[in-house]
């Protein structure tokens, strides 16, 4: 009589259980350090955005340039968010109102003239303040008051006016004439309507390059110019700060190093817990058999 050798049925079992405890394991490995690395990115993201916001902070401590070394500038990122102080002149009929732009959670315009500066050829676009729009008529223009002659101007140096999301294309708007700067308005002007001479004052964003070829001015498209100070001549200056969105970052951190501890959690519970207390309830069980 032959007789086979009895092979137990727990071994299989036991098998399937540790490679199963394996696959999670590396899983659950693999899961942790992506989450941490992506956590670790954002956190890095973060102190990136910082110290580039420690570096706006000291560019505005500086002292202003003069307008012999705003002339002589080549390339002006190295100059950005500087104060300098120029002398010239407004050219108040090509002033431009940026529709959509909020201030204190209000709507109305940024607005934008260009600054002709004195002893020079050199045209910069002034961001020179921000007003409130018409609710009822948004073709009337808040009254801002613009200086005639030469007058000084203390301003940061800034990027070019920011763009805002539009549908569509957008025509090339009818190039109109340079002129001198007339007096102050007593009230405010009306955007010119459809078809008659020049283009409207109002548009929803501003390419330098664009304007340029549109007036015929010698207007320096690399940077622009963000006038400060207090209030004044119906404009208002408390300019936004540039959205570095360090809090997104570290929201982003916060979540991903949260699903890092959850991962741990989970593991540590269904690969150690939860199989304990079975084989405690089994345990359990078989004595009271």
């Amino acid at each position: 009589m032959t007789y086979e050798p009895l092979v137990s049925s727990a071994t299989p079992r036991r098998r399937a259980g540790r490679g199963r405890f394996l696959i999670v394991t590396l899983a659950a490995v693999l899961a942790l350090a992506a989450t941490v690395s992506l956590g670790r990115w954002q956190l890095s993201r973060a102190a990136q955005k910082e110290a580039l916001q420690a570096r706006i902070d000291a560019q505005k401590q500086k002292a202003p340039l003069s307008q012999a070394e705003f002339l002589a500038l080549g390339e002006a990122v190295g100059e950005l968010h500087r104060p300098v102080q120029l002398r010239g002149l407004w050219l108040t009929a090509q002033t431009v109102y940026l529709d959509n732009r909020q201030m204190h959670g209000t709507p109305g315009f940024y607005v934008l003239t260009p600054f002709a500066l004195e002893g020079s050829e050199q045209t910069v676009m002034v961001q020179r303040g921000w007003v409130q729009r018409n609710f009822v008529d948004r073709t009337q223009l808040g009254v801002v008051e613009t200086p005639p002659g030469i007058v000084e101007l203390t301003a940061l140096i800034e990027p070019p006016p920011s763009h805002l999301f539009e549908l569509g294309s957008k025509a090339a708007p009818t190039p109109v004439a340079s002129a001198p700067a007339p007096a102050p308005a007593a009230s405010g002007p009306t955007a010119p309507a459809p078809g008659i001479q020049g283009s409207s004052p109002i548009r929803q964003n501003l390419d330098l390059e664009a304007f340029r070829a549109e007036t015929q001015l010698p207007l320096r498209t690399d940077v622009s110019l963000q006038q400060s100070g207090p209030a004044s001549e119906g404009l208002q200056r408390d300019w936004p700060a540039p959205a570095l969105g360090l809090e997104r970052h570290y929201g982003y951190a916060f979540q991903w190093f949260g699903l890092s501890a959850l991962v741990v959690i989970l593991y540590v519970w269904f690969q150690f817990i939860s199989p304990f207390r079975r084989a405690r309830r089994r345990a359990r069980d078989g004595r009271s058999l």
